[in-house]
């Protein structure tokens, strides 16, 4: 049982660890951990998404937890509900960018705030772990309510409201969805705005034929690239399967590195409300901490993950937090990340400059270029981490903790973070203005890593 549960989600493969009973019993766990009244519950596009959707409800339902369905959706569309509704919980059945054969659960708590091991997940996996038989309707004197399904149309003012009073240009943009989730929310945005589409691999399909949308695989992103190019585009935009995260390509058809996005976004939320927190990711960051610091913002760096920025998003009343595996978080989004707000803000950006996204983008590379994540398959993470760490001591840089090993020298720096779910160490070097050095020092890197590239 215990071989689904990570730390801040549920995931495992179809049928072996995810299955109807496990969802039912799921969902009556809910109810008997946290007592909950009302929850959302969502789901993505997988072939078996559906019916896991469905008996999460049952085991809700059964326990007398009145549901407010989503359908099919965006993760980002429970968190929308979950806090307007005052649900206690919201529930989305999705496999993201995993493999064909998986499935899970991304859960939030009342208001969307973050669920993890301490607040909801260990108490649920102990529940189902053991025998103990789960109250049912008649102990809680009746059956819980099946609401309507929640109305979108909220959800896409919601999106809408990032715009408003914005003089947006009439720009070309390649919709890359990748038979996810995303499509159809770029159909119903699409009549209020001046934008082109080019719609590719666009209507949700349980089949996957065009492979899992994960656009952080390289071989993932040579149709958005190409039809850029194409169609002379000024933009492409890529989601992952339930699209809490996009990706951009410029109009060369060149992949953006996340880490440049979170700058370029943190700068809009400045421009919208001066002397805002921003928080940031501790893999890359002098790109960001250099534009918030020149804007008279406050910059801060938060563990990575999407608990943590959950956290501190709310401790710190920030307006924005990014990381740069491509999530993007909002205050007004219920501090919660969103797929379509990053987008949004980027265009908005764009057509208040007239700038292109490659122009904006080159003068941020050229001022700190990085190498982006490189992954190590490696036997003992800790061990070559103290090792790197002894090799650089008699530099005497400046050491940060707060996600993995980071060394910071003078003119450069790296970060070197193990995986929390697989034998790898990731690696992340910057440098300031200073292309020459950043490769020798990927290179320096690379040999005292060893292990074998991912």
């Amino acid at each position: 049982m215990s071989a689904p549960f990570k730390a801040y989600d549920v995931r495992g493969q179809i049928p072996g660890e995810i299955n109807v009973p496990f969802a039912y019993r799921f969902g009556q766990a809910v109810k008997e951990s946290l007592g909950s009244k009302a929850v959302v519950v969502g789901h993505d596009m997988r072939l078996d998404s559906p019916a896991l959707a469905g008996a999460l409800a049952q085991g809700l339902l059964d326990s007398g937890v009145n549901v407010l369905p989503v359908g099919q959706c965006g993760t980002e569309e429970v968190y929308f509900h979950t806090a307007r509704s005052g649900a206690d919980a919201g529930l989305m059945v999705t496999a993201s960018h995993n493999p064909p054969d998986y499935n899970g659960i991304k859960m939030v708590l009342k208001g969307a705030a973050a669920a993890t091991p301490d607040n909801a997940f260990n108490a649920i996996e102990a529940l189902m772990r053991s025998d103990r038989r789960f109250a049912t309707a008649a102990d809680y004197a009746g059956r819980g309510a099946l609401q309507p399904t929640c109305d979108r149309t909220a959800y896409i003012e919601r999106l809408l409201e990032e715009v408003a009073g914005q003089n947006l240009k009439p720009l070309k943009i390649v919709c890359h969805a990748g038979n996810g989730c995303a499509g159809p929310i770029i159909d119903l945005l699409e009549e209020h705005l001046p934008f082109t589409f080019i719609k590719i691999d666009h209507e949700p399909d349980p089949r996957l034929p065009n492979g899992v949308p994960n656009p952080l695989l390289k071989e993932k992103r040579q149709k958005a690239s190409q039809a850029v190019v194409e169609h002379g585009a000024d933009l492409a935009i890529a989601w992952d399967g339930d699209f809490d995260r996009c990706f951009l390509y410029d109009h060369k058809g060149r992949f953006v590195e996340g880490y440049y996005l979170v700058g370029m976004i943190a700068k809009r939320m400045l421009e919208k409300v001066p002397g805002s927190t921003i928080l940031y990711d501790p893999r890359l960051t002098w790109n960001t901490i250099d534009i918030v610091e020149s804007m008279g913002g406050v910059a801060k760096p938060c563990r990575t993950g999407h608990a943590y920025f959950k956290h501190m998003m709310r401790e710190e009343n920030a307006i924005y937090g990014g990381e740069m595996s491509a999530h993007h978080y909002f205050r007004d989004f219920a501090y919660c990340d969103s797929g379509m707000l990053a987008w949004l803000d980027v265009v908005c950006e764009l057509s208040a400059t007239g700038a292109q996204l490659a122009d904006v983008l080159e003068e941020r590379i050229a001022k700190f270029p990085c190498s982006g994540e490189i992954n190590f398959t490696v036997e003992d993470a800790k061990a070559i981490q103290e090792k790197i760490a002894e090799h650089y001591k008699p530099a005497n840089p400046e050491v940060e903790t707060l996600d993995g090993l980071g060394l910071v020298f003078d003119d450069w720096r790296f970060n070197l973070r193990a995986s929390n779910t697989e034998p790898l160490l990731r690696l992340n070097v910057e440098t300031r203005a200073d292309r020459q050095l950043l490769e020798e020092k990927v290179a320096e890197l690379r040999g005292l890593i060893g292990g074998t590239p991912a």
